[in-house]
């Protein structure tokens, strides 16, 4: 009995062993929309789902978007990027009057075929991209007006050459040029001031006003050349003639 009893027991050890599954193999899971704990999507259940055509209402513009059914919002979001310009983080999806988040399902939110998808752009978004906007308008203002001061400039150091010229050939200029002209470039370094620059425009701001100091600098070291030229008096000699000898003829 107790041969038969230990045989008995081994046939029963072995036949359970086989019936139980093998520690080995494991199940992975994944949690869906909802809190529910489900199989995780193999990509052959991917590549097997349908493909959905999408309609996204943005504003008065329509698109129509092609995906798997099993995609996303997040991934649609990347589709609808390509159409609109719009990045991801400044989408929002509403389905059936409620905004999706980025990892629920297409399917599992009950996306079908040719469903209406409305596409609103984040307001936090949309007041960052009005700031940069504003910013970068204020940058090419700037710009420009940096620009402008550098055009007036060029005109300015085209006249103090000339006053360097002349001053270096020997001829006097008035010193009322010399002050005016300095008192112009002045005001080129008020407007430089004035501008509110940052990056590359504040390198441009430096030049011009490095230019404009260099010609100021010129123009004091030439006023006290000026003043050492003698000034040269030209005078017209005038011809005289003698008058022509009146001679009367009387007559009785």
């Amino acid at each position: 009995m107790m041969k038969k009893n230990s045989k008995y027991s081994g046939r029963l050890s072995e036949s359970s062993t086989m019936s139980t599954p093998s520690s080995e193999e494991e199940i992975e899971c994944e949690m869906r929309p909802g809190g529910m704990l489900v199989q995780k999507r193999c990509d052959k259940s991917d590549v097997s789902s349908p493909n959905l055509n999408l309609r996204i209402v943005y504003g008065s513009f329509r698109y129509e978007i092609s995906l798997n059914s099993q995609a996303t919002f997040g991934e649609l979001k990347k589709l609808v990027s390509g159409e609109t310009g719009l990045q991801v983080g400044e989408q929002r999806l509403i389905f059936r009057g409620k905004e999706r988040e980025n990892r629920d399902y297409l399917d599992m939110s009950g996306v079908k075929d040719r469903s209406k998808v409305v596409l609103v752009e984040d307001p936090s978004s949309r007041e960052k991209r009005l700031l940069e906007m504003r910013r970068n308008a204020k940058i090419q203002s700037n710009h420009r007006a940096i620009s402008d001061v550098s055009m007036e400039v060029d005109k300015l150091a085209d006249q103090v050459s000339v006053i360097e010229k002349s001053i270096s050939n020997g001829t006097k200029v008035a010193e009322v040029q010399i002050t005016t002209l300095i008192e112009m470039l002045m005001r080129q370094v008020i407007k430089l001031d004035s501008i509110c620059t940052e990056g590359d425009a504040s390198a441009q701001k430096n030049l011009q006003a490095k230019r404009v100091q260099k010609c100021v600098e010129t123009l004091d070291v030439l006023k006290v050349s000026n003043a050492k030229v003698k000034a040269v008096v030209v005078t017209t000699k005038w011809e005289t003639f003698d008058p022509p000898s009146t001679k009367w003829e009387f007559f009785d």
